[in-house]
């Protein structure tokens, strides 16, 4: 069984268990909507409306709100003219899955009408639970504390191999001066 319906000025030939990209509803994720403009049903016996199919309805439930490809509007600079203008544009859509085709009964349900989102500002954030920022958070403290902790072990490191190197070339010092005394010290005996 298959319906045209018409949605957001545009007509949708749909069939149970479709996904569909549809122009911007006012329902969030997981709500229930139906359709009442339906032009024409089909199956066994094809009912065509005069404009619309009297009774019959879909029924979907929403997916997702998201937004489409970017579309970019480009006015070219014209003769004579210094101006030129782009525009960027992503159109908000709706998904829906259609889960059911109603050829009578449709006014009877007690299902949200499909209604025009349009001029509704629709939050397309991800959708975290605080418990998950929490964590976030915590788990980038905690990282944060053994990054200091690694910071203060390498300074420490650093000063103990500076202050090594220190010691060994006042030994070094040391020596040379003591192998340069006894050179003086045998000049003076040949001498006499």
């Amino acid at each position: 069984m298959y319906a045209i319906i018409e949605t957001g000025g545009k007509q949708y030939k749909v069939q149970k268990d479709d996904i569909l990209a549809v122009e911007k509803l006012s329902a969030k994720g997981g709500d229930k909507v139906q359709f009442n403009s339906v032009l024409l049903t089909g199956g066994k016996e094809v009912k065509v409306g005069v404009p619309l199919v009297k009774d019959a309805g879909v029924q979907a439930t929403v997916i997702d709100q998201i937004k489409g490809k970017k579309v970019i509007s480009f006015v070219k600079r014209r003769r004579k003219s210094s101006s030129k203008s782009k525009k960027g544009h992503r159109q908000q859509i709706t998904l829906v899955k259609i889960t059911q085709i109603l050829e009578s009964g449709a006014e009877k349900t007690n299902v949200q009408d499909a209604m025009s989102g349009r001029g509704l500002k629709i939050d397309y954030s991800p959708k975290i639970t605080t418990k998950k920022k929490t964590e976030k958070v915590v788990a980038k403290a905690e990282a944060e504390i053994t990054i200091k902790a690694l910071e203060k072990k390498e300074a420490m490191v650093q000063k103990e191999t500076k202050a090594g190197k220190a010691a060994t070339t006042v030994t070094a010092k040391e020596k040379k001066n003591t192998k340069s005394k006894l050179t003086v010290g045998k000049k003076a005996t040949k001498k006499k």
